[in-house]
């Protein structure tokens, strides 16, 4: 037994050393969901807090009022105003053609103390197009908001009904956190289907695992040394793939990284196993090639790779919660972003486990050395 094991650890460590030593590889792996990283963190990675709407301001008024209230509007993060923008002509023009969101107008008597009045008052009207309803109504309640606290300045009231805000102790998710973990699935895709997928075709094609079929080299063992050298490839890509969302896009792990790794090793083995079936029982690229998109693309897109699986109809999310890649990216992420435990993730746990049991034996049934 211990020769068996040792023959194992010879092809994991082989197996490893090549894959360092294979550019395209290294790129696929680790450049490639790279390059998706710097995508979906550049649309995702911006807090909430820091969307902002182009807006064109039309301060017609000269008023001390209508000035303060345009200075405030420029200073403010919310608002990005287009200085260019000099009459409704033009305001018009740049959101037909969706330069700007909305056009803020301070008309001419904007801030003037009325007849009969001890205060100035006055009312801004927010022009936007069909197409900007909900940004109009994100600007009034900011216009609402800047003019409520000049009123209270102004008048003094009592108001019988208000609202207050609490900020709840519990850690909650980003857009970028949940395309992080997403794209942490599909590294582990990339790795564990594309791979041997690509490998095997070719090692069959030059007859290399024909001359280990004549060597006492069994199945199972081939299977567990690429197993164990997949598992330190992925993890190493994951790694980077960490590195880099926290320094550049600030991504804040709330869980365990021990418990993390030990769940990544088990989806990256269970993954692993659908390349295995797949390039074991493939003789060429041609049949590989296709079998692969019709396995990978359903999981990518369905469980949660790129978008939430709850954006999904209710219907479709019970379907693609028993893809295999589901469990595996959803555990991700409740280690990850929730700080979830091993002991609380039992339902993903138990539907990986079930997969891996499915797929190794239709990849050992189904393996062939040439």
């Amino acid at each position: 037994m211990k020769r068996k094991l040792f023959t194992v650890w010879t092809f994991a460590r082989l197996n490893t050393r090549r894959y360092f030593r294979d550019r395209t590889a290294i790129f696929f792996t680790v450049a490639f969901p790279l390059i998706f990283l710097f995508v979906f963190g550049g649309i995702f990675g911006n807090n909430s807090s820091d969307v902002s709407f182009k807006v064109a301001l039309l301060n017609q008024s000269n008023t001390q009022v209508s000035k303060d209230i345009a200075k405030q509007l420029n200073d403010g993060k919310v608002l990005k105003v287009n200085d260019e923008v000099t009459s409704l002509d033009q305001a018009k023009e740049r959101m037909n053609r969706g330069e700007i969101d909305a056009t803020i107008i301070l008309p001419q008597s904007f801030g003037d103390v009325k007849q009969g009045m001890q205060y100035p008052s006055g009312q801004a009207t927010i022009l936007y197009s069909h197409n900007s309803q909900q940004a109009a109504q994100t600007l009034s309640a900011v216009l609402s908001g800047e003019f409520k606290g000049i009123n209270s300045k102004l008048v003094d009231t009592s108001e019988p009904f208000t609202v207050k805000t609490e900020q709840t102790n519990d850690q909650s998710l980003t857009a970028f956190d949940y395309t992080f973990s997403g794209l942490l699935g599909f590294a582990i895709i990339g790795m564990g289907i594309f791979g041997p997928i690509n490998v095997f075709p070719e090692l069959k094609k030059q007859g290399i695992l024909r001359r280990f079929h004549t060597t006492p080299l069994r199945v199972w063992q081939y299977f567990l040394a690429t197993m164990i050298s997949q598992a330190a490839i992925g993890l190493f890509s994951i790694a980077v793939l960490f590195l880099v969302a926290m320094s550049v896009f600030h991504l804040k792990l709330v869980g365990n990284i021990l418990e993390l790794i030990v769940y990544l090793v088990l989806g990256i083995i269970t993954i692993l196993g659908i390349g295995l079936a797949l390039g074991g029982w493939a003789k060429n690229e041609r049949q590989a090639a296709p079998l692969s998109n019709i396995v990978v693309f359903p999981m990518m897109f369905l469980s949660g790779t790129f978008f939430p699986r709850f954006l999904m109809p209710e219907w479709l999310q019970n379907v693609s919660a028993f893809l295999p890649l589901t469990p595996v990216i959803d555990g991700i992420r409740l280690i990850a972003t929730e700080g979830k435990h091993l002991v609380d993730l039992l339902p993903q746990l138990g539907l990986i486990g079930i997969w891996a049991i499915i797929i190794y034996i239709i990849a050992f049934r189904v393996f062939r050395w040439e």
